[in-house]
């Protein structure tokens, strides 16, 4: 059966000071008035029964969620005690799942994305399920068009083609230098992707990875797995979970996978629109746009021979005037307020650390 697992457990720091501890960036009804995690979930319908739709995210953070998602039903929450990266959680998911449906096919998705146009979004994805249904030995990514030599995102290197568009992944390149970047933006779409973090595989096919590339990983998912569902669940979850390896899904899977002669990762080109909403210059790109360049996110705003600026507030009553100002990005909460030149908006993950280091963490 096909299921479908949305990652919701970033804290989105470079979106400081409306995400925060309390509300992380993708519970946030910043995007017309919808969370990100919204928007992850409902773009999947008529893809996946809601009924097979689970979320990964911190424990702390489930009656938010459920709040956001009411469909969401009390086994469909997968709650992290900590966060211990990419690798755990997409383990996690799969040992659960496995658990009731050994058969299981997994799309995994982040509640990061912007992505338009839904149906060609819906087309290629039910591909990717094709294609892991297809082929048990499998392991299914998306990769996404380069659109600048970006050095933000990694890499996937194709190599020969299969069905349906889809190639085999000869390599997975890390976030490159400039230099790097470049070359493989110069090489084009037919030899680079980037990697865009949304999956599909078998559960029984990553758990046997990850049991072969990282045993002591899989040797505690395999425990929470049979806890799950018992009444030593939670005691369970709690003792082992902070103490998994903590890497990412693909150095510790994709990237030996793809050197591993008796598993296949393929990847399936997704032409069309994709935002990773991880900073504020990329949510400046969902927001409206003046003649002067300004976007305006929620909020009251005035802006006076000024340009450039990204302006957002989640105070309803409160009203910022710029005049004069040019490439800024301004955002106003009840708690604090964030004035920092567009250029140096990577710095705000910095930003926020020495917050909580002097003001504490009832500001962060």
């Amino acid at each position: 059966m096909r299921y479908a697992v949305i990652m919701a457990g970033g804290s989105g720091t470079r979106l400081w000071p409306m995400s925060r501890e309390t509300q992380p960036k993708q519970l946030i009804p910043f995007i017309m008035g919808k969370s990100l995690v919204q928007i992850a979930a409902h773009r999947l319908d008529g893809l996946v029964p809601a009924a097979n739709r689970y979320i990964c995210a911190a424990t702390k953070q489930e009656p938010l969620m459920r709040e956001a998602l009411p469909e969401l039903g009390p086994a469909q929450f997968l709650g992290e005690p900590c966060g211990r990266d990419t690798l755990n959680a997409v383990g996690f998911s799969a040992a659960v799942l496995a658990k009731t449906d050994p058969e299981a096919v997994i799309a995994v998705f982040t509640a990061d994305h912007i992505i338009e146009p839904i149906d060609t979004f819906l087309t290629i994805v039910d591909q990717g399920y094709g294609l892991a249904e297809k082929n048990p030995d499998t392991l299914v990514t998306f990769g996404i068009a380069p659109t600048a030599p970006a050095t933000g995102y990694g890499y996937l290197q194709l190599g020969r083609p299969l069905e349906n568009n889809a190639h085999i992944v000869d390599q997975f390149r890390e976030k490159p230098a400039a230099e790097l970047a470049n070359d493989y933006f110069k090489a084009g779409p037919t030899r680079y992707l980037w990697n865009s973090g949304m999956f599909v595989w078998r559960a029984k096919t990553l758990l046997d990875c990850i049991r072969r590339y990282h045993p002591e990983n899989h040797a505690g998912l395999m425990e929470i797995a049979q806890a799950w569902g018992t009444p030593n669940q939670q005691e369970v979850i709690s003792r082992v979970y902070p103490n998994l390896k903590k890497i990412s899904v693909d150095f510790a899977v994709m990237e030996p996978a793809s050197r591993d002669s008796s598993v296949k990762v393929a990847a399936v080109p997704m032409p069309l629109q994709w935002l990773d909403v991880g900073s504020w210059p990329s949510f400046a790109l969902t927001c409206p746009q003046d003649g002067q360049g300004n976007s305006t996110g929620n909020g009251k705003s005035l802006l006076l021979r000024s340009e450039g600026m990204l302006v957002a507030s989640n105070d309803p009553q409160h009203l910022v005037v710029a005049v004069g100002c040019k490439d800024l990005i301004v955002i106003h909460t009840p708690e604090a307020t964030l004035i920092c030149p567009a250029d140096q908006a990577e710095t705000i993950k910095e930003v926020q650390k020495l917050v909580a280091e002097k003001f504490g963490a009832g500001y962060v």
